[in-house]
């Protein structure tokens, strides 16, 4: 074998990679996508002709959402196929058609036709965009044709509107693109396009004669149908990349770039994250966005935390890998995150601020181009917004600052009057340092703006009432105006460094408590050992941290049913149809999502790296969090948490469940080991002596033939009383077993035991110790009898045959207690209590063996009579068992 064999091999991670998208691609839907550059073009007629040529191939194809326009070629074109019919969603009082998802789901065709991918729904539907609908009919598996202009892709949004003046609503995701299996470019030229709009074909005419004179001019088509050619010849350029590295055909293969975005709420960057999408698909490289999380954060308006929240779900779902960075500092904490992350490029906007500005505070954009070291820094030029009209009344941030404006001035009077009174003790320029008072209360109670408002305005109070000329603003000592410089400037000082180490300090807060929320969760998780103590710490918890209302849902057979849910919080057949969705489809649905948004609750799925154990529902007091990133994140935190703990609770159950069968295995082991011993043992033995006394009957003497039918006589016994252990044990389990207590003596009782094992104890020696006067006991003479004869047989297995076993009975106040003392080896301590368990069983002297029910069936017998049993070693070598029975009348015994 050559070197250029071994270079024409494809790479392991090649290999792999090829594998892995062969694998998902079985499990889901293909993808084909008919892509147009304007409407007219043909793209629904090329969809439904490839649809007849598959319906000819004999494959299942069904029109699930096709709208012809009233176009007589696609009507055509749509006879003979199977349409399903259109869902009406009443809105505002008028019946709009959708694709009636649920009823393609169910018949589940081969390929489904699905016209105008970026087509909104109307609100109600289950999916709030058509290409929502498309992913989950693809991840059903069925595959899907559909039709799509150019100018919807997201990241196109911002060319489109630059070359044709008009923005465009109705987005589709460009992942979509890329993760089509197929893509079809369906193209004319613009004259014959615009020669279509004034037949009529694309248009009414009167629709068309304003479309001609706004959207449809030649260079809109012109540019739009370049971009078409582009990402169509793009994408052809991507499969063949991905050919040769799969087959490992040399090729110029561009080094490894990693590029990064920042956003920041601004209305810039939607631009920025577009941009860089472009970059990212020229260079092949992967993208991150990210949002950095300062001290400042606390003062952003709701509307622009919205905004940040939207620009990184824009980004995700471009194909970026989207982050949040919490730091002091915006350029030190991209470059950190380029630096951990390998990023060649970053992508910045360039500053719109007047250039004085840059003076006082210098733009973020000139640090992290400072701090860039070898990371390449790509600067976008970017169109000024137009400015929006604001209403000085009712502006946000009037509102915001208007009480901290008017403790300014009061905090100012204040000083003032204070001032005023100690005047004469003071002299005017330690009066300073009560203004500075106030500059520093009013930065720790109302934010930066107020206290500079404060230290202007204490200002002009020191000048006015306190400097001569008194009650006026002139000025006779110049030297005083180096004060009023000086008293503003630490006052702006003083106020900005209180401010943000007030800002810090809140965010700390808010950190911490969100740490604290996620340790108390941990913390009450790892503790819970079973089921319902782990509902009780998840609603607990997430309810008190986040002040919601919170339910979990757990699979049950092939539904979900509700585990655990906060008090007053009930949830209707649409809620559980809406979880059930999340769980199904594992992703998020519900309240603050694209996915039947309709619904009260946020509903995320419970999933683990192993499986997907459940779905949990989230009801927020305010509308506004559903859509907050740091909201979302502890809800995502609170959600992994949740699911890793189910799923240890559940392997704790798996396990132990397996512990019983395995048990139970080791019993039925422990049974087939105990019958094929103690049944064809006796039964050997027996077969033997019958077969010689029948085959040499007349050679036998009368003592050998003896022998023998006694060796039988005893083996037949043994195994009698084997089968007798059995039965008893399975009555004993059964309940089957009722007392017959009647008054009986216990000397009688010792008396049945050994007369029963009489053949057994032969001349061994049995010691039986009886109190005197013993009363009549309330037993069922026939149970107890065995019980004894039980503790006997066990106790000569162990003892040696030149020891004495014991027998010793005698009472106390209220039992009667009887004990059986052998002089075996004894049992090791950790024993004690498991040799009353069924089949248990010790090592045991040679031919001692048995099946390790004779002891159990005793502590069953026992406790039929409210009794105990218990064993324990004796000091100088064996073991007594001790039975104790309850006495119920104290009657002398004896006759």
């Amino acid at each position: 074998m050559t070197d250029n064999d071994d270079d024409s091999r494809p790479s392991p991670e090649a290999m792999l990679k090829l594998a892995k998208a062969e694998e998902e691609q079985e499990k889901r839907g293909r993808l084909k996508i008919f892509l147009g550059y304007a409407a007219g073009v043909g793209k629904t007629f090329a969809m439904l002709e490839a649809a007849w040529q598959r319906k000819l191939d004999d494959r299942d194809v069904v029109a699930a959402y096709v709208e012809s326009h009233g176009r007589f070629e696609t009507d055509s074109m749509l006879a003979g196929l199977e349409i399903i019919p259109k869902a009406l969603i009443e809105y505002m009082g008028v019946l709009l058609p959708e694709m009636d998802i649920d009823a393609v789901l169910a018949r589940k065709p081969g390929i489904a036709l699905v016209d105008e991918l970026a087509h909104t729904n109307a609100p109600g539907s289950r999916h709030e965009k058509r290409w929502q609908d498309v992913e989950e009919l693809l991840a059903a598996g069925i595959d899907v044709y559909t039709t799509v202009n150019i100018q919807h892709f997201e990241s196109l949004n911002d060319i489109v509107a630059q070359i044709t003046g008009v923005t465009v609503r109705e987005t589709v995701p460009d992942r979509l693109l890329d993760e089509a299996a197929e893509i079809k470019l369906v193209d004319i030229s613009p004259e014959e396009l615009l020669q279509r709009l004034k037949e009529g074909k694309v248009y009414i005419p009167e629709q068309a004669a304003k479309a001609m004179g706004k959207f449809f001019k030649p260079g809109n088509l012109i540019a739009l149908r370049e971009l078409a050619l582009r990402r169509a010849a793009s994408r052809v350029d991507e499969e063949m990349r991905a050919y040769m590295e799969s087959r490992a055909i040399p090729g110029p293969w561009p080094a490894a770039e990693r590029l990064l975005v920042c956003v920041s709420g601004s209305p810039y960057s939607e631009r920025l994250i577009r941009t860089t999408r472009h970059l990212a698909d020229e260079i092949k490289a992967q993208w991150f966005t990210i949002y950095i999380e300062t001290p400042d954060t606390s003062k952003h308006l709701q509307e622009n935390r919205q905004r940040v929240w939207k620009d990184l779900r824009l980004a995700e779902s471009l194909g970026a890998y989207v982050r949040t960075v919490s730091s002091t500092s915006v350029a030190e904490a991209v470059i950190d995150f380029a630096v951990k992350h390998n990023v060649t490029k970053i992508v910045v906007g360039k500053p719109a601020k007047p250039r004085w500005r840059e003076f006082l505070i210098p733009p973020t954009v000139d640090r992290i181009i400072r701090l860039s070291g070898a990371i390449d820094i790509h600067v976008v030029s970017i169109e000024p917004a137009p400015p929006k009209p604001r209403d000085a009344v009712t502006s946000p941030k009037s509102r915001l600052h208007l009480p901290g404006y008017m403790a300014s001035l009061a905090l100012v009077a204040a000083a003032t009057l204070a001032c005023q009174l100690l005047r004469p003790f003071l002299a005017p320029t330690n009066m300073v340092m009560v203004y500075l008072l106030a500059v520093v209360v009013a930065a720790l109670r109302f934010g930066l703006k107020p206290a500079i408002l404060t230290a202007f305005l204490g200002v002009l109070a020191f000048d006015f009432f306190f400097v001569l000329p008194h009650l006026t603003f002139a000025v006779a000592d110049t030297e005083y105006i180096i004060t009023f410089l000086a008293l503003f400037a630490v006052g702006v000082v003083i106020s900005s460094l209180v401010s943000k180490a007030r800002e810090r300090a809140e965010a700390v807060r808010e950190r911490e408590e969100q740490t604290t929320s996620l340790y108390y969760l941990s913390r009450d998780l790892a503790a819970a050992a079973d089921m319902q103590t782990l509902m009780d710490a998840v609603i607990g918890n997430i309810g008190e941290s986040m002040g919601a209302w919170v339910a979990v849902l757990l699979p049950e057979g092939e539904s979900l049913k509700v585990a655990a849910a906060c008090k007053d919080l009930a949830l209707d057949a649409k809620e559980m149809a809406v979880a059930d969705w999340a769980f199904r489809n594992r992703r998020e649905a519900g309240r603050g999502t694209g996915t039947l948004g309709s619904s009260g609750l946020l509903y995320l799925p419970l999933q683990t790296s192993g499986s997907l154990v459940g779905v949990l529902g989230i009801k927020l007091d305010n509308e506004a969090d559903y859509r907050s990133p740091q909201t979302r994140r502890l809800l995502d935190a609170f959600a992994s948490q949740t699911a890793m703990a189910l799923e240890r609770v559940q392997l704790s159950r798996q396990a132990e469940q397996a512990k019983i069968m395995q048990a139970r295995d080791n019993l039925e082991r422990a049974l087939l080991n105990s019958v094929s011993h103690d049944i064809r043992t006796p039964l050997v033995s027996i077969t033997g002596a019958l077969s010689a006394i029948r085959e040499r009957g007349s050679m036998l003497d009368d003592e050998s033939r003896n022998e023998l039918l006694d060796a039988a006589w005893e083996e037949a016994g043994r195994l009698n009383r084997f089968v007798g252990n059995l039965l008893d044990m399975t009555r004993l389990e059964s309940g089957a077993i009722k007392l017959k207590e009647e008054m009986n003596d216990v000397q009688e009782l010792v008396g049945c035991a050994l007369a029963s094992l009489e053949h057994r104890i032969g001349g061994r020696k049995v010691g039986v110790h009886l109190a005197p006067d013993l009363p009549m006991v309330p037993i069922d003479m026939t149970l107890m009898t065995q019980v004894l004869v039980n503790l006997l047989d066990n106790a000569l297995k162990y003892t040696p045959v030149d020891r004495e076993i014991e027998i010793s009975a005698f009472t106390d106040e209220s039992r009667l207690i009887i004990e059986v003392s052998d002089r075996g080896p004894g049992i090791p301590e950790g024993d004690l209590t498991k040799i009353f368990e069924k089949f248990y069983q010790i090592p045991v002297p040679e031919g001692a063996g048995g099946t390790g029910l004779g002891l159990s069936i005793c502590k069953g017998l026992v406790e039929a009579h409210k009794g105990d049993i218990h064993a324990a070693n004796r000091i100088s070598g064996g073991l007594t068992v001790t039975v104790t029975i309850p006495l119920k009348e104290k009657t002398p015994g004896g006759n």
